[in-house]
C-alpha cells in the first residue's frame, strides 16, 4: 500500500494528460511546500525539562485552536448575551433586540452602525414600529380583522399597530407560519398592508406549546445558519456547532463527536489537498462520465441496434441479445455472413487488418484506447483512496469502541 504522501505526489507529478489528476509542476511544488509546513505544524514538539519562556510559547502556539465547538447550551448563552447587549445599548425590549439580530444575521456591529446612522430607517425596514398608533379602548368590543366576529378588547391582540385580531385567529396564523419554516422568525402582522413585525413575546403568549418549541428550534438554528462565522458539524446525528476564526489559514476542524472536516468546503478533512481538487475528485467519483468512459473502453455498439456489447472471452463471432440477434465480427463490426476461413476464421479478421492499415479505424481506436487509459488511471487512484477510507473508518470505529467500552470498564 502506498503512503498518503506517495499518493499525492504521484497524482501531482503525473505528466501528459490534460485532466484534473495532473496539476503541473507549479502546483506540485506548492503542494509539497504546504505538506512540509503541515508536518511541522502537526509535530507539536514539547521541550521537556527546559524552563525557558521560548519553549512554553512554542508549545502553546502549536496547539492553538482557531475554532470553538458550541453545544446547544453554549448557543443559547451566546444568543442571550447578544440580545442583552443590543437591548441595553439601543434601549429597546429584548423581543425587539431578538428581531433585530435575526434580521441582521446576528451581526451586532452592523446593527450598531445602521441604528445610530438612521434609527427610523432601520425600524421601518425591520418592522419595529415605535408605538401603537391607536390604543384599544377600555371596556368595549372590537371586530377581529380575520373572522369578523366581535370580541372584548381583552381577547384581542395586535402587534405594534392598530390591527386587532382574536386569540384564535392569531393562534392559527402563527401555527401556519411556524409550520412553513424559519420564515416565521420575521413574521409580520396578518393585515396585508401592515409591516409590523410579530415578536417572540407574542409567540409565547398566543402559540401552542408545540409551536413554541418549533419556534425556539428555528431561533437557535438561525444563530448558526445565518451567521457566516458558525456552521453545524456535518457529521450525521451531531448537534454541535463550530464558531470559526478566519485569522488562520488552517481550515481543519475536529468536533467533539470526533469527526474531522474542512470548514471551507464542509467535506472531510483533506489537508494538504486544496478544496477545489477535493470537489473535482468527489464529482469524478459520482459523475456519469466515468460510466460512459468504461462503456466506451470495454464495449462496442451492435452495428444493427447500437446497444453496447462487452466481449470478455472467446472468438470474434458475436451475437447480439434478443430481439436483435444480429451476428457480426467483433473486430470490423461487419456481418458474420461475410466472414469465414477466407477472412481469417473465428479468431482473426483480414478485413479489419486491411482497414486498419488504410487508416479507416484509426480515429475510433484512438478514442477507445484513450478512454481505456483514463479508466485504468482512475481505477488505480480510486482503489487506493477507497482502501485508505476503509482503514480510517475502521480506526475511528476502534477508537469509539475503546472510549465507550474499555474506558468505562476501567473507571
Amino acid at each position: 500500500m502506498e503512503s498518503d504522501d506517495d499518493f499525492y505526489m504521484n497524482g501531482a507529478n503525473e505528466s501528459g494528460e490534460d485532466d484534473f489528476y495532473s496539476e503541473g509542476d507549479d502546483d506540485a511544488g506548492a503542494m509539497a511546500t504546504y505538506d512540509d509546513d503541515s508536518d511541522a505544524d502537526d509535530a507539536g514538539y514539547e521541550f521537556i525539562g527546559h524552563d525557558s519562556d521560548d519553549s512554553v510559547d512554542f508549545t502553546s502556539h502549536s496547539h492553538r485552536q482557531n475554532y470553538t465547538i458550541l453545544s446547544e447550551v453554549d448557543i443559547r448563552q451566546r444568543q442571550e448575551d447578544d440580545i442583552t447587549r443590543i437591548s441595553t445599548v439601543l434601549s429597546i425590549s429584548e423581543a425587539e433586540a431578538g428581531i433585530l439580530l435575526c434580521h441582521y444575521n446576528w451581526n451586532v456591529s452592523k446593527i450598531h452602525d445602521e441604528w445610530f446612522a438612521d434609527e427610523e430607517k432601520v425600524r421601518w425596514s425591520v418592522g419595529l414600529l415605535d408605538k401603537r398608533a391607536v390604543p384599544f379602548p377600555d371596556g368595549s368590543e372590537m371586530t377581529c380583522g380575520i373572522c369578523f366576529d366581535n370580541y372584548p378588547c381583552d381577547l384581542l391582540h395586535a402587534a405594534a399597530c392598530d390591527h386587532p385580531f382574536c386569540n384564535s385567529c392569531w393562534s392559527g396564523y402563527i401555527s401556519t407560519a411556524i409550520n412553513d419554516g424559519p420564515g416565521c422568525l420575521m413574521l409580520r402582522c396578518p393585515d396585508p398592508s401592515c409591516a409590523a413585525v410579530v415578536g417572540q413575546d407574542m409567540i409565547n403568549a398566543l402559540a401552542s406549546a408545540e409551536d413554541r418549541e418549533k419556534y425556539s428550534r428555528y431561533f437557535i438554528r438561525s444563530y448558526v445558519e445565518d451567521n457566516r462565522k458558525t456552521k453545524w458539524c456535518p457529521a450525521p446525528g451531531c448537534d454541535y456547532a463550530v464558531d470559526f476564526n478566519f485569522d488562520s489559514g488552517n481550515y481543519d476542524v475536529t468536533c467533539h463527536c470526533s469527526y474531522s472536516f474542512c470548514w471551507n468546503c464542509s467535506e472531510e478533512a483533506h489537508r494538504p489537498v486544496d478544496c477545489e481538487t477535493v470537489a473535482k475528485w468527489i464529482l469524478k467519483n459520482s459523475a456519469e462520465s466515468e460510466n460512459m468512459n468504461w462503456i466506451l473502453a470495454n464495449s462496442k455498439p451492435c452495428p444493427k441496434c447500437k446497444r453496447p456489447i462487452e466481449k470478455n472471452h472467446g472468438c470474434m463471432h458475436m451475437t447480439c441479445t434478443p430481439p436483435c440477434k444480429f451476428e457480426f465480427c467483433w473486430l470490423c463490426l461487419g456481418a458474420w455472413t461475410d466472414h469465414g476461413e477466407v477472412t481469417g476464421g473465428y479468431y482473426a479478421c483480414n478485413r479489419y487488418e486491411t482497414a486498419k492499415k488504410e487508416g479507416t479505424f484509426d480515429e475510433e481506436e484512438k478514442r477507445r484506447e484513450l478512454a481505456k487509459l483514463s479508466v485504468e488511471k482512475y481505477t488505480h487512484y480510486y482503489e487506493r483512496w477507497a482502501t485508505n477510507q476503509l482503514s480510517r473508518q475502521k480506526a475511528m470505529a476502534d477508537l469509539q469502541q475503546m472510549q465507550s467500552v474499555h474506558v468505562s470498564q476501567t473507571s
